[in-house]
């Protein structure tokens, strides 16, 4: 069985998984006062200095959550909630839970600006600027999208907000452990991460909160994470989390050049395919990111082909035999034929250069099979 599907998820790293197993021998809780309270504190404490290392960030500025999801919940909720009404700005291929929120935002009366993107699936940054009203408090723009793995202009676009001070939220989840990421470079006023997508568990992940910036609580209890995140903190997910930002920090080279010499190979033999393309294809991209759109297929029933061989995602859903195709393909002006034959495969550290060539293969030969069907028919 190939995995060809690390933007859905990561697996866990082993050494990773080694420090999850040993933190749990520390099972103090971190708010207590005494000796197994404070070494779990320490752990802690360790692994937010290892988290904001990587983005170039200050401890201080890491609030640990459960992952991207609630944090880009946090950041959204957290900031507009100090408002009784404003303005919000979002892009139209955010992911559910960016573009959820602001539509519950919108429903409570605030107002809320989806801005297109063009066919190469970017935001322009002078749409951000014509966009932005008197009453603007929040702009959400992804870093990358987690379909077609397309990076987005944030830093000309936060630059642009930083000047005019309104604060700027990124979706950081698929990036971090693929291209480098820094605060310092990027004055953004707050960033996501989620801990699956770099080789850390699910179900820990962390909110770049820039020091001296204000937001409100969604949950109320004691006062966890600057009062932000109470309950008890995961002591041990957050050490793995620690360790896993630790090794992506150490090793970013190799990694960087490993994810390109497995994804390069694998988009030449895809587009030697007749009838394929890459969505995308103009843009800066995630080096481990292809999103293919391949006539004459329908990609839920190519990925349930593949299951047992290759695992990689489709492009759209079929819930109750109706088949509904990607809003973020769609966005980028594909007809939803095309982002209905439309499949993603992404590659990671542990993906070999075999892996790949075998890949290939199967979808091939697959592909020959629909082909093969579909001219007898």
């Amino acid at each position: 069985m190939i995995y060809l599907d690390y933007n859905a998820t990561t697996p866990v790293e082993p050494r990773v998984k080694e420090e999850i197993i040993k933190t749990f021998e520390e099972f103090g809780n971190p708010s207590s006062s005494h000796k197994f309270g404070k070494k779990a504190k320490e752990i802690i404490e360790s692994a937010r200095v290892k988290v904001a290392k990587l983005i170039d960030a200050e401890p201080e500025e890491i609030i640990f959550t459960s992952g991207a999801t609630e944090s880009n919940n946090l950041a959204i909720f957290g900031r507009t909630l100090c408002f009784n009404g404003g303005h919000i700005i979002t892009s139209s291929i955010e992911h559910p839970s960016v573009v959820n929120p602001c539509k519950q935002l919108a429903r409570m009366g605030y107002d809320v600006t989806f801005l297109p993107v063009n066919s190469q699936g970017m935001v322009d940054p002078d749409d951000v600027k014509k966009a932005i009203k008197k009453d603007t408090i929040l702009v959400t723009i992804m870093h990358s999208n987690n379909e077609t793995g397309v990076i987005q202009p944030v830093k000309e676009i936060a630059e642009m907000l930083a000047e005019k001070e309104i604060p700027f939220h990124t979706d950081c989840a698929q990036s971090i452990g693929k291209v480098r990421v820094s605060v310092r470079e990027l004055p953004v006023t707050m960033l996501s991460i989620a801990g699956h997508k770099f080789y850390a568990p699910k179900g820990i992940g962390a909110l770049f909160l820039r020091k001296d910036f204000f937001i409100k609580p969604l949950l109320f209890g004691a006062s966890h994470e600057k009062g932000l995140r109470p309950g008890t903190e995961n002591t041990p997910y957050i050490a793995g989390v620690g360790k896993a930002a630790e090794i992506i920090y150490e090793e970013f080279d190799e990694i960087s050049k490993h994810l390109l010499e497995v994804t390069e190979p694998l988009l030449k033999g895809l587009l030697e395919i007749s009838n394929a393309k890459l969505n995308g294809a103009g843009s800066p991209r995630l080096p481990n990111t292809l999103n293919i759109s391949i006539k004459g297929i329908l990609a839920d029933e190519f990925v349930e082909r593949l299951s047992q061989k290759v695992a990689i995602s489709a492009g759209s859903a079929c819930h109750a035999g109706v088949r509904k195709p990607s809003y973020v393909l769609l966005s980028m002006g594909l007809s939803e034929q095309e982002a209905l034959s439309s499949i993603r495969i992404s590659t990671g550290k542990f993906t070999t250069f075999q892996e790949v060539i075998n890949a290939l293969e199967i979808i091939k030969q697959e592909l020959n099979k629909i082909y093969c069907a579909s001219t007898n028919s």
